[in-house]
């Protein structure tokens, strides 16, 4: 993923790459952080910079109400972080464009769980690519769409099988 974000997107903020890195860390390593979602931020803002936390943040799932569709939850929170926070963007189009074009590579009932998950996803973050503010060049952008249109078809096909 943060290969894909130094070669094809061409970003060389390191603070944007490292976040990339440690993009799933709070989500996956609470405990080795410190603790909880809060505790494993601050770990990283101490470890690297307040600016990596705020960019690992904005792409860390919160914890989910039990009573609401978790998959909603998900593209409400994509939709809210990412809109005000465009270098968070460029972290959460590379991870989306590897799940979802290599939503190919997912066996067992986790294929349709990702593509249900991820294909009403596909509009937003096509608005976001465009967006003014996303620090992306247009020759860039409009392979991130492309990308998004190649997930977007493997999606329909795998809810078309069902």
């Amino acid at each position: 993923m943060t290969i894909r974000i130094i070669h094809y997107y061409r970003v060389r903020d390191i603070d944007v790459l490292v976040a990339a890195l440690l993009h799933d860390a709070v989500e996956d390593h609470p405990a080795e952080l410190g603790g909880g979602q809060p505790e494993a931020l601050a770990s990283i803002a101490e470890r690297f910079n307040p600016r990596v936390a705020e960019l690992v943040a904005a792409v860390t799932n919160p914890e989910y109400s039990p009573d609401r569709d978790a998959h909603e939850q998900y593209r409400e929170h994509v939709a809210e972080s990412l809109a005000g926070n465009p270098w968070a963007r460029v972290i959460k189009l590379s991870d989306f464009t590897d799940n979802g074009v290599g939503v190919i590579h997912t066996t067992g009932p986790k294929v349709h769980s990702a593509a249900a998950k991820y294909a009403p996803l596909v509009p937003v973050l096509r608005e976001l690519v465009v967006r003014a503010d996303t620090p992306l060049s247009g020759e860039v952008r409009r392979h991130i769409l492309d990308q998004l249109d190649l997930a977007e078809q493997r999606f329909t096909a795998i809810l078309a099988a069902d």
